[in-house]
């Protein structure tokens, strides 16, 4: 009790035998319980007049009803959000597969390669069209 174990409150008891002697003892004793008795009454008076005046109880409701909109409306904004997500993992998928497409076709036909060389033509070529060019 008041977080006081026996022993404490048989030293109490003790010494109030003590101090207010055997005659006075349980009228004393009497008017403690009344005094806490009192104290816990007017405690929950106030309790109660404090709940009554703020209205906790309509409160409490009314955030209650508040936390299920903010509930309702994150989640429909997280439906929200997530479409361009989807979306954009959509469009990546199809510039992959169209990126894949232009290997495949490049990988079936590749282009011609030239040979380049750093030879010098031959003059027969050169001369042949200069007779040409003579009998003219």
């Amino acid at each position: 009790m008041f977080g006081m174990g026996f022993t404490e409150m048989l030293l109490i008891a003790v010494v109030a035998i003590l101090f207010l002697g055997p005659d006075k003892l349980p009228s004393t004793m009497v008017e403690i319980a009344k005094f806490f008795r009192n104290v816990k009454n007017t405690i929950g008076t106030v309790k109660d007049s404090l709940e009554e005046e703020m209205n906790l109880s309509q409160i409490k409701q009314e955030a209650l009803a508040y936390k299920q909109e903010l509930l309702s409306a994150s989640e429909s904004l997280n439906k929200v959000t997530d479409i361009p997500a989807q979306a954009g993992a959509k469009l990546t998928s199809l510039t992959d597969d169209i990126l894949e497409e232009d290997e495949d076709t490049t990988k079936k036909a590749p282009k011609e390669s030239q040979e380049v060389t750093f030879k010098k033509k031959k003059k027969e070529e050169k001369t042949e069209k200069e007779e040409d060019n003579k009998d003219v």
